[in-house]
């Protein structure tokens, strides 16, 4: 009988990954950089420290850059912060960090990310990564077209502040996309009556349908409202 392979690795064994690297990494200096918050691994019952995979690429990536960049732990934490919100390291302390994502018609792909972890962004990293000013991100707030979520910005915010600044080249402002929230939140109701009854079931099967629903109707509905912006144009002509 095949025995399972552990999720975790001791903190012995994350030693011994590490040693062939690193010839001076010692059980003290990783107790260290957790007591300084760099690493989170968690806690078996009887108190014994449970590293992941992760655990032990953010190991790695803090002796690197303590070793060849001679970064102190102010500046390796605020790296890992970003990185923790999608975002890559400025490459100069106290820099703006920027977006490690891409584009795609208005959609934000992964570029370089691995695992599918969402975007957080501060104010001034969105204006820095949209190229928005200030004053235009507030009239866009006010009328209720970007919104920050708790502390950050997310994907969904930087992709419509691009797409303002794009469309604004042509003299459109913010006060006429109005008229484009007011669109988008209908069709928000509209999926959202779809989607209630399976909503209303109980269990990870019910909700993982829902969400695949609302992503395919979101789809469409983005298929229907360009469809229906051409052939009013050609109409128009």
């Amino acid at each position: 009988m095949a025995v399972p392979v552990r999720a975790y690795l001791s903190i012995g064994e994350v030693l011994s990954k590490l040693r062939a690297e690193f010839s001076d990494i010692t059980i003290s200096k990783i107790r260290f950089l957790e007591s300084e918050g760099l690493i989170e691994p968690q806690r078996t019952p009887s108190g014994y420290r449970k590293f992941t995979n992760s655990d032990l690429e953010r190991l790695r990536f803090v002796l690197l850059a303590q070793r060849d960049q001679y970064l102190p732990l102010r500046v390796i934490k605020e790296n890992l912060d970003a990185i923790d919100r999608g975002l890559a390291p400025s490459a100069n302390s106290g820099g703006i960090a920027t977006p490690r994502l891409i584009s795609q018609d208005g959609a934000l792909t992964s570029a370089t990310i691995g695992d599918d972890q969402d975007l957080r962004l501060t104010r001034a990293e969105l204006i820095s990564a949209s190229e928005i000013s200030d004053d235009h991100l507030a009239e866009l707030e006010s009328y209720g077209i970007i919104s920050i979520r708790g502390r950050y910005y997310d994907a969904d915010a930087l992709a419509i502040a691009k797409t303002v600044v794009a469309i604004s080249a042509f003299g459109i402002g913010a006060r006429h996309l109005r008229s484009f929230k007011t669109a988008a939140d209908r069709e928000i109701g509209l999926v959202e009556q779809v989607t209630a009854p399976i909503r209303s079931q109980k269990g990870a099967e019910a909700k993982a349908k829902a969400e695949e629903t609302e992503r395919e109707l979101a789809v469409l509905s983005i298929r229907l409202h360009a469809s229906l912006v051409r052939a009013g144009l050609r109409r128009s002509k």
